[in-house]
């Protein structure tokens, strides 16, 4: 598969604009479980969208640079969770449902969804990018004996051109090694990027909900009434050997969105 560019978020593409297999990925994971994960970024974040019949399984084969049977192992799973469909004289279809909801898409897709249940495609521009020292809090979520350092990440997320959301991140900086240092640079899908640069695999999440009201930054950041309702969500994100990588917290506003929850 060439690679030749990058898209906005930083992550590499083929020729085609499809979403590159890089060797941390590879690394990280089965082949045809990379090739799943690529294709169903390709579905959610709208480069196929619902009725797209996909190219044959030679051509796509190809495309991703690997065998048939790996490719054709991946579509069947995407079939079996309700994101393709297999029709015998058109090919196989994008169907434009909401996949069942595994860990997997858990990790890595935006779970504010429409108030009919549709998936919401965001888009996130970052707000602040700093390194220093973590504070108790962080210590605390992290499970650090000292301050060390830590990078924070602030951006904004909207749906549609709307702000609905701000996130607020830190990660350990000797986890993340050379992480961009501009905010320009700074990859929109986080978890996925700590999966394809880093091999870090977001294996479970623990999250505090709470509703609270809107404080100056939300009414700011939001563009909502003061003391309007807010949900805010705190989070600390483990990697695939149990070990606390990200403490975030969340606050967005839910006035035409539900924040979706499905774990099987």
């Amino acid at each position: 598969m060439s690679v030749n560019s990058k898209n906005e978020d930083g992550r590499l593409l083929s020729s085609d604009g499809l979403p590159a297999i890089t060797r941390a990925s590879i690394d990280a994971q089965p082949l045809y479980q990379v090739v799943k994960r690529q294709i169903t970024d390709a579905i959610m974040f709208g480069k196929w969208p619902a009725g797209t019949v996909l190219p044959n399984e030679v051509a796509l084969a190809q495309t991703f640079g690997v065998a048939v049977g790996t490719l054709r192992r991946a579509l069947l799973d995407l079939t079996k969770e309700g994101m393709l469909s297999r029709q015998r004289k058109t090919g196989t279809v994008v169907t434009g449902r909401t996949p069942q909801h595994s860990l997997r898409f858990f990790f890595q897709y935006f779970r504010l969804h429409g108030k009919d249940g549709s998936l919401q495609h965001s888009r996130t521009k970052v707000l602040g990018l700093e390194r220093g020292d973590a504070d108790s809090d962080e210590q605390s979520a992290l499970k650090l004996a000292s301050a060390a350092p830590v990078l924070r990440l602030k951006r904004l997320r909207y749906v549609d051109g709307v702000p609905i959301m701000h996130d607020h991140f830190t990660i350990l900086q000797d986890r993340i090694p050379d992480f961009p240092e501009k905010a320009q640079d700074v990859p929109e899908l986080l978890y996925l990027y700590l999966l394809d640069r880093y091999g870090i695999r977001i294996s479970a999440v623990r999250e505090q909900i709470s509703a609270e009201l809107a404080d100056d930054d939300d009414v700011k950041l939001l563009a909502i009434e003061p003391k309007a309702a807010i949900l805010n969500i705190e989070e600390v994100a483990y990697d695939q050997a149990g070990i606390p990588t990200i403490y975030a917290f969340h606050r967005c506003t839910t006035a035409n969105h539900r924040y979706v929850t499905e774990v099987q």
